[in-house]
């Protein structure tokens, strides 16, 4: 087949049982339609279509060689849609939704994506919420766990790791712990789900089977400063406590134990053509995040 002009005439043809309407719909005669379909029929060696005075309809043959070529041609011209959209300048308003301790790893690197992409406003939602992307007619959500909604499309920005930290004044008072097993004697500030009101498990091999609650929260940001305050040990991320450990205002406890890692992904609308905008943005964070995890 030399071209796609026959099998575009004929998918139209079928679409719309009519070479007339085939014919408007691609800007050209009815006649050229029909010459069309019959080089392509020529070619394949088939019938495609009984034809009569009154009416067209696809033969068995036909209409098993339609269902193929609608595929066919819906993917050739997403195809085309995101040859053409990648050329384009990422520009307009992109909504990014990510948790509230989100600021802390995303803020660092979005400089450079503004300076890359001035065309492009972002708009972003800071929230620990669970929210319906869909719905909320957002572009892009960067969150962390299962990614069970087949709804959307999801790409790996990396992992992170978790630490176990305490104030100097916090662990001069109370001790160092040498061993999970030595929890059980210190005050723990426990990270409260907001959707199912959990607690959050600490991943630690040992671990005795019940921590003494000090204090539950639902804000991350919260139990950091509470750790700060001298008021127990917590449990959290890495970037979290990054600054508060740099500035000697918190202490790693049990480095060597603690090997458990989370992940946070980029989710998006599933599409046939991803925008210019949301393609930049995933694809210069992915390369940026979590890159020392």
């Amino acid at each position: 087949m030399d071209s796609f002009s026959g099998l575009e005439s004929f998918v139209r043809a079928a679409d719309r049982l009519s070479f007339a309407e085939a014919g408007r719909a691609l800007g050209i005669s009815a006649s050229a339609v029909g010459k069309n379909v019959a080089r392509l029929e020529q070619q394949l060696g088939l019938r495609l279509f009984q034809r009569t005075t009154r009416q067209v309809r696809l033969t068995q043959e036909g209409a098993l060689f339609h269902e193929r070529c609608r595929r066919i041609l819906d993917e050739l011209h997403d195809a085309r849609a995101a040859m053409q959209a990648a050329a384009e300048a990422p520009r307009g308003r992109l909504r990014v939704s990510l948790p509230t301790i989100g600021y802390r790893f995303l803020l660092p690197v979005l400089p450079g994506f503004q300076a890359l992409y001035p065309e492009v406003d972002l708009d972003l939602d800071f929230n620990d919420h669970l929210v319906d992307v869909v719905e909320a007619g957002l572009d892009v959500v960067i969150r962390s766990g299962d990614l069970a909604d087949s709804r959307l499309v999801a790409r790996r920005l990396g992992p992170f790791r978790f630490v176990l930290v305490g104030s100097p004044a916090y662990l001069a008072e109370h001790g160092v712990p040498q061993s999970p097993a030595d929890l059980a004697r210190h005050r723990c500030l426990r990270y409260r789900f907001l959707g199912s009101g959990r607690l959050e498990e600490w991943v630690l091999p040992g671990l005795p089977p019940l921590l003494p609650l000090a204090l539950a929260c639902n804000n991350m940001e919260a139990m950091l400063g509470a750790a700060v305050a001298g008021m127990g040990l917590a449990y959290m991320p890495d970037f979290l406590a990054r600054d508060a450990l740099a500035r000697g205002e918190l202490q790693r406890v049990l480095a060597g134990q603690l090997t458990h890692t989370g992940q946070f992904s980029a989710l998006w609308p599933s599409s046939r053509q991803l925008s210019p905008k949301v393609r930049a943005f995933v694809d210069y964070i992915g390369v940026r995040l979590f890159q020392g995890g």
